[in-house]
């Protein structure tokens, strides 16, 4: 504290910190970067245990033996969806009764802001059917829910025949202290966002449905079924929800833990566990495994049915058969009792999970990295906005030169509020106009253009995108005149403080989206003034833009997938991942549109506007 409050060393630690402005800068933006590549050395992370007493143990004796009777029921499944072409109401209300549930049904329907090519729709309608078994042995204020989704095709319907064939099995236990909802939903996303809405007496995307006949208790956790396959080689986890929330930590290691009792290949991102981590082959399929789920969460979207229960802080995950070439296989009775496992120990439940993390990421299922590992690659970048704010700080309050005749110079014109209010203003403005105008201005464009009305939704997007590159340029002229030296100065403040408590609190509910934002928009403003060559910064800024970041990871994620593409199949992948953002926006509330919209995309806008101040 001497530090500071003695002015003679505050005052030399600020000189130091000024003269040294741009090499420590430099410094934090490398060991940011080194850090964040050093959380998936297995030796820097931490290795995953069971927090919760009432899981600790795998102890139980799993005896469910009715695999070739959920085949064969997926199989009858399919045959009925095949017949009416779509979801067999009729026949699974009158299965599930068969089972001895409590069987309700749901109706919802709704229309997309614009249709929704990938998936072929527009104006959605559907059914969900749920059926609940009610706890023998408590009072019923509690309830776990199995979900799989009644997908098209012949996709997921060996998950329909296993939570069928759970179902029957559940009901002949005398164990369960907890309801359970087995739910089928129809539409994926739709009908569980739909179902979820209705349960909890919510509304929040304007979706119609139907009210709820029957309920259980509060829910405490679920677990979604994706399986296509009657043989699957391994059961893969998917853990990222909406805007980039991740269950229970605990949720994760139950299931590691059942899969290492039961002998079943269990993978995170599609990917084996390794044990050569002290190789150069083990480090980077580390490396690979983290940033995979990185820009999974970054992206905000909800990567199976179980991100929508997140939202409600219900701990929730999607278990997803893979069926690949390895010689290893494993049948749905195996895949049942791990089920069957699972939902045995969340049944000793006296309290929600809670003991164990929320924000992790996960190199491997047998190491994690925890937020207090992870944040302070974080803070080396965000770190660089503050020591970039300091030295434009001193250098607004430092007295002016003097001549040799000892007169101060002075500038003609010193910066007017109005000089710094303009670019705010017009820029947010264009951020608006980017969250707005496509959607709403779609029927123009189809009206005078030959696309359809996604790709009108996409272009007018990137079209308003491009033409606000031109809006701020200077927009300080337009009031005040001339710019002034230090009103560039002034102005480049505000933005670099503006940037960093945003991207401080991006960082917060999601830090995947907020580091991949700092790592290029932090060098963009740390470096920026009218002084530098201006063609070749501007190629550098329009690189490290909140759109080209995006076309970048695209190709990046196939690369992560091993899925590469093409220059033209990775720019129409790019169109799907725009118009999947929006829509996801409107249909589930979604927060990354908004947020490059109207707040990233205005603040990368203010340091363009710096670059060409004259």
């Amino acid at each position: 504290m001497g530090l500071l409050s003695d002015p003679n060393r505050r005052r030399a630690l600020i000189s130091m910190l000024t003269r040294l402005n741009a090499p420590i800068c430099m410094l934090c933006y490398c060991a940011g970067v080194c850090w964040f590549m050093g959380l998936a050395f297995e030796p820097f992370t931490l290795r995953t245990y069971m927090s919760e007493n009432a899981m600790g143990s795998t102890m139980v004796e799993e005896r469910f033996p009715a695999g070739e009777r959920a085949l064969a029921t997926a199989r009858e499944f399919a045959a009925h969806k095949k017949k009416v072409g779509g979801m067999p109401v009729d026949w699974l209300v009158k299965t599930m009764q068969a089972r001895g549930l409590e069987v309700f049904t749901q109706s919802f329907s709704r229309v997309l802001p614009f249709p929704d090519e990938n998936k072929e729709r527009y104006i959605v309608k559907g059914t969900n059917v749920y059926g609940i078994l009610r706890a023998p042995r408590a009072p019923r204020t509690e309830a776990l829910v199995l979900s799989a989704p009644c997908s098209p095709g012949d996709n997921n319907n060996q998950a329909v025949g296993l939570l069928l064939g759970l179902a029957h099995y559940f009901r002949n236990q005398i164990y369960w202290a907890k309801d359970i909802i087995f739910l089928v939903n129809e539409h994926d996303l739709i009908g569980m966002q739909a179902w979820l809405e209705g349960y909890h007496h919510t509304n929040t995307t304007g979706m119609k449905w139907t009210p709820l006949q029957g309920r259980g208790g509060s829910i405490q956790a679920a677990l979604s079924l994706e399986l296509s396959s009657d043989v699957i080689t391994s059961l893969d986890i998917v853990l990222e929800g909406l805007n980039g929330q991740l269950p229970n930590l605990d949720l994760a290691n139950l299931f590691y833990a059942f899969c290492q009792k039961i002998g079943v290949l269990c993978t995170i991102q599609g990917r084996l566990q390794r044990n050569d981590w002290d190789s150069v082959s083990g480090y980077s399929h580390a490396v690979q495994t983290m940033m995979l789920m990185v820009m999974k969460q970054a992206s905000g979207r909800p990567w199976g049915d179980h991100g929508l229960f997140l939202r409600y802080h219900i701990e929730a995950a999607t278990i997803s058969g893979i069926n690949s070439f390895r010689q290893y296989k494993t049948d749905l009775t195996t895949t049942g009792r791990l089920v069957e496992g699972m939902y045995r120990k969340l049944n000793n439940l006296l309290e929600r999970l809670h003991q164990s993390y929320f924000f992790y990421l996960m190199p491997s299922l047998t190491h994690f990295v925890s937020i207090g590992y992870y944040m302070p690659a974080f803070g080396l970048l965000a770190v660089i906005l503050l020591l970039r704010a300091l030295d434009l700080w001193v250098q607004l309050v430092a007295p002016p030169a003097r001549t040799e005749d000892g007169i101060a110079e002075i500038e003609q014109s010193s910066p007017g509020v109005r000089s710094v209010l303009t670019p705010l203003i017009i820029s947010h403005l264009t951020g608006a106009a980017l969250y707005l105008m496509p959607v709403h201005f779609q029927e123009m464009a189809v009206e005078h253009f030959p696309v359809s009305e996604t790709e009108a939704v996409v272009l007018t997007a990137i079209a308003v995108y491009t033409a606000g590159l031109a809006l701020p340029h200077n927009t300080h002229r337009l009031v005040s005149g001339e710019g002034t030296e230090q009103g560039w100065r002034v102005l480049k403040l505000v933005a670099v403080l503006y940037l960093a408590v945003l991207l401080g609190c991006t960082a917060l509910i999601n830090f995947s989206l907020g580091f991949i934002l700092a790592l290029t928009m932090v060098p963009v403003a740390a470096f920026v003034t009218p002084d530098v060559p201006k063609v070749l910064s501007a190629i550098v800024f329009v690189i490290l833009s909140p759109a080209c970041t995006l076309l970048f990871s695209v190709f990046l994620f196939q690369e992560l997938q091993d899925m590469p593409v093409s220059l033209q199949d990775g720019w129409m992948l790019y169109i799907s991942v725009i118009s999947q953002g929006i829509l996801d926006h409107y249909l589930f509330g979604s927060l990354v549109y908004p947020l490059i919209a109207l707040m990233v995309y205005p603040c990368w806008l203010l340091f363009w506007n710096i670059l060409f101040w004259k």
